[in-house]
């Protein structure tokens, strides 16, 4: 039996003293160096020198240009920056970065837009956030054919998981995520990897609450943290095969 592949990857690394820790003693196969705060000149300069000593032990770099809204973990920002298509060859060339994550309008978090920048559907009376920026996807592969592309924050927060979590006393008012269809357009770029993590916390979270719902008296771990467990494998695996269509491709 093929024993599977398991990439063990540094996400938002912002120190270059962090990240060298992460490749030679912690045994990352691969980082990202976000260095996308930061003036131009400096992101360079910052991703370059990671590059520069993550190759030494053959682990892969991702950079970042463009900023995301929301908030995950320390990542924060209030607004989008959509990245520069016309500085991505500079970028990629003067870096030597493995693969680049870009801006085109996704967000961190469970609460990626307000209202206020979302339409209603006329038949669902959901809401619709607003487009994400595929001309500039489409700009970027223009410019860097091929060359691996990321998008974070792209949970779909899924609101079946939103009605449980709300149901059995949570407050999650106005959650909305990037639908999947948007997903699996990007899916069929140069898109490689796609950054899914609220969905996984939202379905932890709801199977959790149910179980202490409907079975207020359990105190045993193992009896809450098991159908978290399988609820967020099934999420992953639909995320897997019916949306980024990423299976039994190693």
């Amino acid at each position: 039996m093929t024993k599977p592949e398991i990439v063990l990857h540094l996400d938002h690394g912002d120190y270059f003293r962090n990240l060298t820790r992460a490749v030679s003693t912690l045994g990352f196969s691969s980082v990202m160096i976000d260095g996308s705060h930061l003036p131009y000149e400096e992101n360079v300069a910052l991703t370059k020198k990671v590059v520069d000593y993550a190759h030494q032990f053959d682990v892969t770099v991702e950079g970042e240009l463009g900023v995301l809204a929301g908030v995950e973990d320390e990542v924060s920002s209030d607004h989008h920056t959509y990245t520069d298509p016309e500085e991505v060859i500079d970028f990629a060339t003067r870096t030597g970065c493995d693969s680049l994550a870009i801006s085109i309008g996704t967000s961190h978090g469970a609460y990626k837009f307000t209202p206020e920048q979302c339409t209603i559907d006329p038949v669902t009376g959901k809401m619709v956030p607003p487009p994400l920026a595929f001309d500039v996807l489409d700009a970027v592969m223009e410019k860097l054919p091929g060359f691996p592309i990321v998008l974070h924050g792209s949970s779909s927060v899924p609101q079946e998981e939103v009605e449980t979590i709300n149901k059995f006393g949570g407050a999650l008012k106005a959650a909305i995520g990037i639908p999947e269809e948007w997903l699996r357009k990007a899916a069929k770029s140069s898109v490689c990897k796609i950054n899914i993590d609220s969905d996984s916390r939202l379905a932890m979270t709801a199977a959790i609450r149910k179980t202490f719902a409907e079975k207020p008296a359990e105190f045993d771990p193992r009896k809450y943290l098991g159908p978290a467990r399988d609820n967020m494998e099934k999420l992953y695996k639909h995320k897997i095969i019916n949306v980024l269509g990423s299976n039994d491709k190693l």
